[in-house]
Formats: C-alpha cells, structure tokens, sequence
C-alpha cells in the first residue's frame, strides 16, 4: 500500500507534519481562509449561543479530508471559549469507552469526534442519548442482574467530522443542530492560504510562485502547505532567498507533482490504463495489480481526484480513460477508445 510519507499530495498527516499544520492553523472564523458559506452560517451559529448564554448546537462537518474539519472544530472552542477534547470514531469501540469520556467532560466543553462514521454501533446508540439529552445509562452488572444507572451530563457541543457523510445512520445525522459539507478550494482561495502560510514562515514568495504551487494543490489547503514547505526546502538547500515561479516548478518537479498536481501513483495508474489496457475498461483489481497497489489504495487515495479532474471514467465494466487522461500524457488515443458516455454505477469489481 502506498505510504503517505512518499506522496506530497496526500491527504493524511503524520505527527511531525501535523505540528507544523497546527502552527499554520487559524485560530477564529475571521482568519479561516474560504468555505464562505459554511463559515458564514457557523459564525451564526456560534454568535447566537453566546447571545443566549449556552452551549452551541452540535455540529457535523463532512468533506474530503484535508479541508479543514479539524481547524473549524478548534475554532469553535476558541470562539466559545471553552476547552476542547479530542477523539476519533475508530478510538471507540465500545460503549464505554464513550461512556468515560462523556463523564469526564465540562460544562460549555467542545468534544471532536473525528471520523465519526467509523464508531461503533453500540457507542452510537449511547452517543443518542448523550446529544439529546445530556445523559448516559451505565449498565452495571451482567445477565439477568444488570442494572442500568443513569448519569447526567453537563451540557457539551459535539463536533463530528467525517468524510463519508452517507455512511452516518439517520438518527445520529439528525441529532446535529448544524450540519455543515466542506467544498473543495479554488485557487484563489489556495493563494489566499499560501499567503498566510509563508508570511508565518517568513517565507518571501512571488505572486507567480504561489500561482504555480495553488494550481498543484489538489483544491486541498493541507496539500497546498505540505507544498509551500517542500518548496521552501528546495529553496534552502539551492540558496534561493526570493521564491520565483520558476523555482516553485523545478521544485515541485523535483517531487513528481506535475502542473495539474498528479503524483507518480496518478500517472501509473493513467499510464497503466492507457497504454496496457488501451484504455479501458478494465476492472479495479486488475488495474491494481499492474501499478503494484492494493486495491483500495488506488480506489481511495489516486482515483477519486483523476475521476474528479475528468482524467478517468467508472463505468459498469470498469475504468476508462478519458481524452483528457491520453492529452495529458501526451498519448495518442486510438479511434476504437471508449470514453463518454457511460454511466456510472460503482466498484464494477
């Protein structure tokens, strides 16, 4: 499977990439770069709790990761001036691993659930209770002598961020006051962010320069920072004091992200297509197999962003390239390529 460490263009973060993120991170709504509307409705939200003196709705955040769930979810606590408490769905899996989390919370506390489709379906079933009315049943005992033990919580805002919003069983979606879906960045907006990053890094960077690095950046600001810093490396070791376009590309280049912001993994598995199955279409786990990937990493990690820009096609028989794809490797497609036209009805596999 593909590792993170080895694509500037993913998504995930580890440890030492997540400090630095958080250096770069807003810390209020007027700060937060882009998703005008969501940012407008929450900023209603929150204005209305603290009129009323209470604790603000909870709040589900859904989107494609990267596009700042996490930071909207620690500026909602700094804008309530509350504290916040972090966790993730995967980290519970039984009911009383939530169980002692929620009764060790504050009054007006903000708790973050990342991932939240992936908790567990006991958990959520406790979670219910908990958003609506502020309590929880500890089950003490087992069998026949089990006794259910209520215990009240002070009022909190859930913060859920998930990005498969499908995958959220109807009663937990409609217990959030506001539910807010993150859109991708246009690369104006990617400017905007770049600009404020290399100012906190003290970077000096053309206009030109943060032209070339937003327009390889996915639409994704996590993308575009991980970018900017890969770019000021280069820069370092080359002795570059002023960041020009020119020196933007050779060291975007230089780490195999192209002008549209494909990796080495986008383009084998465009060039697989075309050249070894002529197109299309091809099944998954075929097309997997002849990049040297797992299945789920080029479904997940190189297909959803090539399907996205028009590069590759999901049909009923498989992927296909589109014309796009064979443009931008320079390939000549042949008369009998399949490629429009078709609908789309999932993992043909």
């Amino acid at each position: 499977m593909a590792d993170d460490d080895e694509r500037v263009t993913a998504s995930g973060s580890e440890p030492e990439e997540r400090a630095i993120e958080a250096a770069l991170r807003p810390k209020n709504l007027h700060d937060f770069v882009g998703q005008q509307r969501v940012r407008g409705q929450l900023s209603l939200v929150l204005e209305a709790a603290r009129i009323r003196e209470r604790t603000a709705d909870h709040v589900l955040l859904s989107g494609p990761p990267g596009l700042g769930k996490t930071t909207l979810a620690m500026i909602i606590a700094g804008e309530m001036n509350a504290p916040l408490r972090i966790s993730s769905g995967p980290a519970i899996q039984h009911a009383g691993d939530l169980a002692a989390i929620l009764s060790s919370l504050t009054e007006g506390e903000v708790l973050f659930l990342d991932e939240i489709h992936r908790m567990s379906r006991p958990a959520e079933e406790m979670l219910y209770m908990a958003m609506e009315d502020f309590r929880v049943d500890i089950v003490v005992g087992k069998g026949a002598g089990a006794t259910a033990i209520p215990l009240a919580l002070p009022p909190f805002t859930l913060v859920g961020a998930t990005t498969r919003a499908g995958l959220l069983p109807g009663p937990l979606r409609d217990r959030f006051g506001f539910t807010g879906h993150l859109e991708f960045y246009s690369t104006d907006e990617l400017e905007l962010v770049l600009r404020r990053s290399a100012m906190l890094m003290d970077m000096r960077v053309s206009s030109a320069a943060f032209a070339e690095i937003a327009s390889r950046s996915r639409g994704t600001p996590r993308i575009s920072n991980r970018l900017l810093r890969r770019v000021r490396d280069w820069a370092l070791v080359h002795g570059t004091e002023q960041i020009d376009a020119r020196a933007a590309s050779a060291a975007l280049d230089m780490y195999e992200v192209d002008a549209r912001g494909l990796d080495r993994l986008d383009r084998s598995v465009l060039h697989a297509l075309c050249t070894k199955f002529g197109g299309g279409p091809v099944g998954l786990s075929t097309l997997a197999i002849a990049v040297g990937e797992e299945t789920e990493t080029v479904e997940t990690v190189a297909e959803p962003f090539l399907v996205r820009e028009g590069l590759l096609g999901r049909t009923p028989r498989g992927r296909i390239a589109m014309p796009a794809a064979w443009e931008h490797l320079g390939l000549a497609m042949p008369a009998d390529a399949i490629f429009a036209g078709l609908p789309s009805s999932g993992d043909p596999d």
